[in-house]
C-alpha cells in the first residue's frame, strides 16, 4: 500500500515501532503432532512443541518508522538448535500472521511471512486484559489475563523467527525492549474455531505456559537483512505448507 506521498515500503528496509501494548507468550499444545506438522524440511520444532503468540496494538502512526497504526497477532512454533543470540531462547518458525494493515501485510509477505487479513483488541479492564483476534471477520482466538502495573524492570533482546520465500528458509533477529507489569498471570487461551487451520495450535488442558509477558509499553524493529537458513525445503514443499497453514477447510 503506498505510502503518504507515494512511496512504497521496501521489504528490505528496517523498521522501528514503540509504545506497543505487546502479549507475548507460550504453551503447550494439545496436539503436538499437529503443531509438529507445521515446521518446514530443514528446521525442526522443540522437543515440547511449544507454541507462541503475540499479540499487540499500534496505537497511532507517530509509534512507527512508515507502518501507520495497526494491530497484529503471530503465532509459531518454538525450534530446537537455532536460538536467539546467546543462547537466550529458541528462534521460532512463523505458522499465522495477521494484521489489519494491508502495508504491514504487503511489507511482511514480500520477506515470506505467511500474512492475512484480520484485527486484534486489547482491553484493559482494572487488573484485567483481554486480548482477541479476529481474521476476516470471525473471532478465532482470546486470551486473558491478570496484570498488575509497570514497574523499574526492563525486558530486553531478540527474537529469531524464520519464514520462507522462493524456496528457501529465512531467519531474522528481531531486537525488542518492554516494560513488564507485575503481576502477571494467563488464566486462560480460548480458540473459537474448530474447523479453522489455526485450531491445530489449541492449548493442552489444563493450560500450561511456557513464558510470558503483558507490557502496554514494548518497541522493537524489523531487521533491515535476512539471512538464507541451509537445509531450506524445496518451493514446492514450502508452498503446500504454507496453503495447508492459511487454508479453512470446505
Amino acid at each position: 500500500m503506498p505510502r503518504p506521498g507515494g512511496a512504497v515500503l521496501d521489504p528490505a528496509a528496517p523498521h522501528l515501532v514503540v509504545d506497543s501494548r505487546t502479549l507475548y507468550f507460550g504453551w503447550l499444545p494439545a496436539d503436538p503432532d499437529a503443531v509438529a506438522a507445521l515446521v518446514p524440511a530443514g528446521l525442526r520444532p522443540s522437543a515440547d512443541r511449544l507454541v507462541f503468540m503475540n499479540q499487540y496494538v499500534v496505537d497511532d502512526e507517530t509509534q512507527t518508522s512508515g507502518f501507520g497504526a495497526f494491530s497484529m497477532t503471530y503465532l509459531g512454533v518454538a525450534l530446537a538448535g537455532v536460538d536467539t543470540p546467546g543462547g537466550v531462547g529458541p528462534g521460532g518458525w512463523w505458522t499465522h500472521y495477521v494484521t489489519c494493515s494491508e502495508r504491514v501485510r504487503a511489507y511482511a509477505a514480500a520477506r515470506g511471512a505467511p500474512a492475512v487479513v484480520g484485527r486484534t483488541r486489547i482491553e484493559r479492564r482494572a487488573g484485567e486484559i483481554v486480548a482477541e483476534t479476529d481474521i476476516d471477520g470471525v473471532p478465532v482466538i482470546r486470551a486473558r489475563c491478570q496484570v498488575g502495573e509497570t514497574s523499574q524492570t526492563i525486558s530486553s533482546g531478540h527474537h529469531r523467527y524464520f519464514t520462507a520465500r522462493d524456496g528457501e528458509l529465512l531467519s531474522s533477529m528481531y531486537p525488542f525492549v518492554a516494560e513488564p507489569v507485575n503481576p502477571f498471570v494467563v488464566e486462560s487461551v480460548e480458540f473459537l474455531e474448530p474447523g479453522h487451520p489455526i485450531y491445530a495450535l489449541r492449548p493442552e488442558n489444563p493450560l500450561t505456559i511456557g513464558f510470558g509477558f503483558y507490557s502496554p509499553r514494548t518497541a522493537f524493529a524489523y531487521p533491515g537483512g535476512l539471512t538464507v537458513h541451509p537445509g531450506a525445503p524445496d518451493a514446492a514443499e514450502a508452498d503446500r505448507r504454507r496453503v495447508d497453514a492459511l487454508s479453512v477447510p470446505a
